[in-house]
Parts: C-alpha cells; sequence; structure tokens
C-alpha cells in the first residue's frame, strides 16, 4: 500500500475531530463575526509567517537521501514566500489593525504549533516538515473555499471585494500542491521518516484544533 494512503488513513481522525469542532462546524457554514474574524487573521499571519522559515530548516537538514524532499521544499518555499502579506492585506481589508497583528504574538495553541514543527524539522527528522505540510494543505483545500465564502455571507461582503484574498486563492492553490504532496510522499521510503510525518500530522490536526478551542482565536476576540 502506498505511504501516502497509510498516511490519510492514520491521519484521518484528526481531520475528523477538527470538522466536529463547534467553532470549526459553525464558521464552516455560518462564518464569523468580523471581531472573530479579524482574530482568526491574526492568527492565520503567523503560521503563514513561519510556513517558509519551517520547511527552510528541515530543507537544510535533508541529506542526499532525501533530496527530493529538500528541491519539493526550495520549490514551495519560493512559491509560498510573501504570502503573509497577503493575510496582511485581508486584516486591513476587513478593517483590523495591521500594526497590532504585527507587533502581538499570536494564540498560544498558534505558539505550540510552530514551536513544535521547528522542533520537529531540527531534532526530530527533517521529513516531519511533510506532516505540516500535509495538514495544512488538507486544511486550505477541503474548507479554505467554504470557510471564505460563509464568513463573506455572514460579513454582507462579496469575496472579490477583499479580505479572503489569502484563505480564497489557497483553496485553489493547495489542490495542485496536494497531487505534488502525493507524489512526493510516494518516495519517502524510511521507515523513521514515515513515523515522524504521521506523528507531525497528527500532532499539527491537534494543534490546529485548539485554535478554535477558548485559548485560541476566539479567545481574543472575546477580550
Amino acid at each position: 500500500m502506498s505511504f501516502f494512503i497509510t498516511l490519510i488513513e492514520s491521519s484521518d481522525a484528526g481531520r475528523r475531530a477538527l470538522e466536529d469542532l463547534p467553532r470549526v462546524h459553525a464558521m464552516i457554514h455560518h462564518g464569523l463575526t468580523l471581531r472573530e474574524y479579524q482574530a482568526f487573521l491574526h492568527d492565520l499571519y503567523y503560521v503563514v509567517w513561519h510556513f517558509c522559515p519551517v520547511m527552510a530548516a528541515a530543507a537544510a537538514r535533508c541529506g542526499d537521501e532525501f533530496r527530493d524532499v529538500r528541491y519539493s521544499l526550495y520549490e514551495r518555499i519560493e512559491e509560498e514566500k510573501g504570502h503573509e502579506a497577503w493575510v496582511l492585506e485581508d486584516v486591513a481589508a476587513v478593517g483590523g489593525d495591521v500594526g497590532f497583528v504585527k507587533a502581538n504574538p499570536p494564540s498560544l495553541p498558534v505558539q505550540a504549533m510552530i514551536g513544535y514543527n521547528y522542533h520537529g524539522a531540527e531534532h526530530v527528522h527533517p521529513c516531519s516538515v511533510v506532516g505540516m505540510l500535509y495538514m495544512l494543505e488538507v486544511v486550505s483545500s477541503v474548507y479554505g473555499g467554504r470557510v471564505s465564502d460563509s464568513i463573506a455571507r455572514a460579513l454582507g461582503r462579496d469575496v472579490e471585494a477583499g479580505g479572503f484574498k489569502f484563505l480564497s486563492s489557497h483553496a485553489t492553490m493547495d489542490l495542485d500542491h496536494m497531487a505534488k504532496l502525493n507524489v512526493l510522499v510516494k518516495t519517502i521510503a524510511d521507515p523513521d521518516a514515515q513515523r515522524s510525518i504521521i506523528s507531525s500530522t497528527r500532532v499539527n490536526f491537534y494543534q490546529f484544533g485548539l485554535m478554535f478551542g477558548d485559548d485560541g482565536f476566539a479567545a481574543a476576540a472575546a477580550a
């Protein structure tokens, strides 16, 4: 059986658990309030800001036995660099404070998720970054378009009018990324690398879910 299929089967419980969270379910079907969306974008900015540096840390530790992973990460870094600016554009478009977002850290779950991914890339196995990629691409490709449409309706805005550039664009982009990831994952036969990817995927789904809990962006929105 393909390792990509193994990865899907071993992590799908985490994806389903994420979708079953009350705030995630509500966001998909009913959107967010303006304050909640601004707080969500605050957290999202830091997830995106650290995306390329985490991949760079992993790429730097990939030996020649994982050169396909290294070159794939180089390609992804080139594609993704600067996308944190898209999040800031969305913040400004919905009346958020860009300066405040850049000057203040994200919620505790997001800080923990970012720290976990750096630790995995630098101290566990460089291929663990593939778990981060897989989780984020699943979330973007499966839910990104639905979420941006739902939030726009709740706010009485048109998606094309501004404020949803990051979510709507990545809903389409990450379908292509997922196809490329499928090909890449099938080249990874090393058991330690596979275990690190599965573990990272599970943790990333769990940590991303905590972002929607009482310590996540909703706490900032309620403050």
